[in-house]
């Protein structure tokens, strides 16, 4: 079974800096989609960066691009999300998220409903 374990949220000031964290198991494909959503209440999912394990290819939402790094440590299914800048309108419930095909990785925007695999999400706040 499919289990995507998070880590690294928290709160912090404006300006500050924060690194998720998100660990693969039980996947049974070498290559895999994997990215991060977030979301506010009353509002939907939004793709914030996504990798293409098999060829590297990133997806950056505008709102994020040069403040946000995604990066995969494969030999241990682990993606991170660098995120420095942080700002008001970054605070959010963060979810790692996973698909057995690439396809979702290679669209943009990125949609969450081509993810399959979810994790249960990690909470960041942004104090100003």
């Amino acid at each position: 079974q499919v289990q995507l374990v998070e880590s690294g949220g928290g709160s912090v000031q404006v300006g500050e800096s924060l690194r998720l964290s998100c660990v693969a198991s039980g996947y049974p494909y070498p290559t895999i989609c994997m990215g991060w959503f977030r979301q506010v209440p009353g509002k939907e999912r939004e793709g914030v960066a996504t990798i293409d394990t098999d060829t590297g290819h990133i997806y950056y939402a505008e709102s994020v691009k040069g403040r946000f790094t995604i990066s995969q440590d494969t030999a241990k299914n682990t993606i991170h999300l660098q995120m420095n800048s942080l700002k008001p309108e970054d605070a959010a419930m963060y979810y790692c998220a996973a698909d057995s095909l690439l396809r979702p990785c290679r669209e943009s925007p990125v949609v969450a409903d081509h993810f399959a695999y979810w994790a249960r999400g990690t909470h960041v706040t942004v104090s100003s």
